[in-house]
């Protein structure tokens, strides 16, 4: 895999940046998909390694694809017969766990070994388990496989003991094609939830109150051929607003839902920057003595907890102390000791992180210990001094759609190296 050299620069950002299509709500629509017997045609999905792999796993299942466009991609689930999902590619990426609630869904079973992906500490599927258990399905876990019988579900009242995006989704994929209303309280209000919801009820499922904390869903007997077009990517939109604010920069995002950003809009002009928002369009201008800040993860609406390294790279050019507490992962400190390489200044006790601005990072060669961490690292070395070689590129291309090439056009230096 090749690195990434990041040539540190005091030029600041500039220019406008198209943002993709969101990763997070793309990863669950093409599972969804399979649930109809029909072709559905899905618009602006991210050029990605997860989406790749992805199509490649409902491909093995039968499932035939065909790319219209590098970003609009057509399925035709009506082939679909296996329900065993492939170790070796299942294993790449944490969003397949989606395939359980598709596969239970259309078929009545599914086959799918515990997923992959970054290792953010313990993510356990128990509610997603409890969910499925719920509406009357037997579930064994074994030898890292997850086998699910299902074949005559009912609706449940199914409450949730925490806030879960993969829990709900998974749940809500099983009951669109299950007998009765199933409903999901303490559900998880992702606008990526809310953009799975407008594509099932756009192939004719009964899904309401998606983006609240309690989801309704009346089980349908079949579903049919659709179009969607996957959501802007709040990630991807809040990785350059920090990018642009911490290099001092003046960058539009353009494609975005202002709406989906507030957290991060408003913890920027806390800090100093201005935040011009429009109706699908940002601009950041970055301060040059960015204000130290507290901030805390949550689920949404708060502040992401996929944007928390991003931001801690922004914290060490603050004056004086910060403190980030994170509330959804607790291996998410994982970044700290490579970016204490570059002479960041950041002491981690359990869950919180005290970051003392410092201005001072420098290049070194550093490893991207998982997709937004890798993210960080070239925000870090583009405002380092000398040059910052980043090792495991292959997170962060399974999330960011031509990275490299969207940072250059903003006048950053990047180069892939062997």
């Amino acid at each position: 895999m090749p690195r990434l050299l990041v040539r540190g620069k005091s030029q600041p950002l500039n220019g406008t940046v198209k943002i993709s299509g969101a990763k997070n709500a793309a990863v669950a629509i093409i599972p969804a998909a399979l649930l109809a017997a029909a072709p559905v045609r899905i618009e602006n999905l991210p050029e990605i390694n997860d989406i790749r792999i992805l199509v490649e796993i409902i491909e093995e299942l039968g499932v035939q694809v065909s790319w219209e466009s590098p970003s609009t991609l057509l399925i035709d689930a009506s082939t679909l017969r296996k329900v065993q999902a492939p170790y070796e590619l299942v294993k790449k990426m944490r969003a397949s766990y989606y395939l359980i609630g598709a596969l239970v869904g259309r078929l009545g079973c599914a086959e799918v070994p515990i997923p992959g992906g970054c290792d953010l500490g313990p993510r356990p599927i128990d509610q997603h388990i409890k969910g499925l258990a719920s509406m009357g399905a037997k579930i064994v876990v074994e030898h890292g496989l997850v086998k699910v019988e299902g074949k005559r579900l009912q609706g449940a009242n199914i409450y949730l003991d925490i806030v879960s995006v993969g829990a709900t989704i998974n749940i809500m994929l099983a009951a669109v094609r299950t007998s009765g209303k199933t409903v999901i309280e303490n559900a998880a209000k992702e606008p990526e939830i809310v953009d799975l919801a407008n594509f099932l009820n756009a192939m004719g499922a009964h899904v309401r109150g998606a983006g609240t904390d309690v989801i309704k869903v009346t089980g349908v007997d079949e579903l049919r051929s659709a179009t969607h077009c996957v959501i802007p990517d709040r990630i991807e939109s809040g990785t350059y607003m920090i990018a642009a604010a911490a290099s001092g920069g003046n960058v539009m995002l353009s494609d975005v839902i202002p709406k989906h950003l507030e957290p991060v809009t408003a913890k920027l002009r806390e800090m100093g920057m201005t935040v011009d928002v429009f109706d699908d369009q940002i601009r950041v201008i970055g301060n040059c003595e960015p204000r130290a800040v507290n901030i805390k993860t949550f689920p949404y609406p708060g502040f992401p907890t996929d944007l928390q390294p991003l931001a801690m790279v922004l914290l060490t050019q603050a004056k004086g102390s910060s403190v980030i507490s994170e509330n959804v992962f607790e291996g998410r400190f994982k970044h700290v000791d490579e970016l204490k390489r570059m002479g960041a200044c950041v002491k981690v006790e359990g869950r919180t992180a005290i970051v003392t601005g410092c201005r001072r990072l420098s290049g070194a060669p550093v490893s991207a210990t998982d997709l937004r961490a890798g993210a960080s690292f070239i925000i870090a070395g583009l405002i380092a001094q000398g040059e910052t070689v980043i090792s495991q590129m292959d997170h962060i291309y399974r999330g960011y759609e031509k990275i490299c090439e969207k940072f250059s056009a903003l006048g950053a230096e990047l180069e892939e190296i062997d």
